[in-house]
Order: C-alpha cells, then sequence, then structure tokens
C-alpha cells in the first residue's frame, strides 16, 4: 500500500512538471506570435495573441489549484515540497510572460492602426529572440534540474537589460530629432519594455530552478555570490 501510494504521488508530481512545460511552449508560441505580428502588421495574429491569453491564465488558476491539493493531501517534504513551491512560483512568472506578450500585441495593433506614420526604424528582433532563447533555456533547465543551463540564463539577463537601455536612447534620439515620431517611438518603448520584462521573469524562473535543485534562495544576490554559494 505504501509503494502504491509512493508511485501515485510520483506520478502527481510527474503530471505537475509536464504541465508547466506544456504551459511554457504556450507562452513561448504567444511571444513569437506577437513578435511576428509586429513585424509583418498582421492584425490577425495579433489579435489572435490577445484572445489566446486566457489560455494562459486558466493555466496558471489550474495548476495552482494541483499544487495546493497535492500539498495539502500529502504533505511533502524536502526536495518536492520545493518542487511545488517552484510551480506555483514558475507559473505566476509564465502568467506574467503571457501578459507581456499580449501588450506587444496590444501596441503592435496600436502602431499598424495608426498604419505606421512617422515610424522610427528599429529592429526589436534581435532583444526579442535572446528573451525567447532565456525563457526557452529556463524551462529547459527546469525539466532536466540543470542548474548550469539555469546560470547561464541569469547571466544573460544583463545583455538583454543592456540591449533595453540602447534601445531606449535610440528613441530618445530619434523624438529629439523629429517631434512627429514621438507617439510611435513610445509605442515602441512600451513594447522594448515588456521583451526586456520577459527577460527578468525567465531570470526569476532560472533561479527558482536553482532553489528547487540546491535548496538555496538566489535572489537578490550577485552572480558572482552566486556561483560563490554553489560551489560550495
Amino acid at each position: 500500500m505504501a509503494e502504491h501510494t509512493y508511485k501515485q504521488f510520483d506520478a502527481e508530481l510527474e503530471g505537475v512538471r509536464s504541465k508547466v512545460l506544456q504551459m511554457g511552449g504556450i507562452v513561448e508560441e504567444q511571444i513569437t506570435r506577437a513578435v511576428e505580428s509586429l513585424m509583418s502588421g498582421d492584425m490577425q495574429l495579433m489579435d489572435r495573441v490577445i484572445a489566446d491569453d486566457h489560455r494562459v491564465n486558466a493555466m496558471e488558476v489550474e495548476l495552482d489549484e494541483v499544487c495546493s491539493h497535492i500539498i495539502a493531501r500529502r504533505q511533502p517534504a524536502a526536495v518536492d515540497l520545493r518542487l511545488l513551491i517552484t510551480v506555483i512560483k514558475t507559473i505566476t512568472d509564465l502568467e506574467r510572460i503571457g501578459d507581456e506578450a499580449q501588450k506587444i500585441a496590444r501596441m503592435a495593433k496600436l502602431i499598424q492602426s495608426a498604419e505606421r506614420l512617422h515610424m522610427p526604424r528599429m529592429d526589436l528582433s534581435h532583444v526579442a529572440d535572446r528573451a525567447v532563447a532565456m525563457l526557452r533555456q529556463s524551462l529547459d533547465a527546469f525539466a532536466r534540474l540543470d542548474v548550469s543551463e539555469a546560470m547561464q540564463v541569469v547571466k544573460q539577463d544583463q545583455t538583454v537589460d543592456d540591449e533595453f537601455r540602447a534601445i531606449m536612447r535610440q528613441l530618445i534620439t530619434f523624438m529629439m530629432e523629429d517631434p512627429r515620431t514621438i507617439t510611435r517611438a513610445l509605442e515602441i518603448l512600451f513594447i522594448a519594455k515588456a521583451v526586456e520584462r520577459i527577460g527578468d521573469h525567465a531570470k526569476n524562473m532560472a533561479e527558482y530552478v536553482v532553489y528547487m535543485v540546491k535548496g538555496r534562495d538566489v535572489r537578490h544576490t550577485s552572480l558572482e555570490q552566486m556561483e560563490k554559494e554553489l560551489l560550495e
């Protein structure tokens, strides 16, 4: 009976892990579509991203409930409890990434509705690709319990922050040189900020992986201190 109960519990945890990765895949697709719609001007794709946000929200609520029930019924300890705490935190960040994807699609729609008049020449695809890669790598680190890969994501966050600041400086220059670009430039700035926030959430998720595997809370810790702690 004890062995049966343990196997059942193990299956429940595996089901939760699989559902998180499924949610992550949907969110990744949302970001990719949102950025694609911005570049292509595809209004139908923008509307699809906006409309599909409810799927991500529903998955967050469902997983939250499942984790709460498992904790109440199984009273897990040690690594099993850390896994469930990590899942609860991770799905919150995934839901917020979904919100940022929706924000990008909404801004893209505003730009397209204005027929891209006085549009500054700005390509956000590079920084967006980097943020998506961070998300993908965080999910991979979660799936494989890979602390080294999680650390790589944390390191990349600074690069995304630097790229955002560079974009902001360029947009300010455009606005100063031609005030007619101000409205479009601000909309692009909101999109760039949404991409930067996606990178932040991916970094959070990577830090949760470190907590799940090592039992160390490395949030608000410098990269140097984090690496030192993990080597101990």
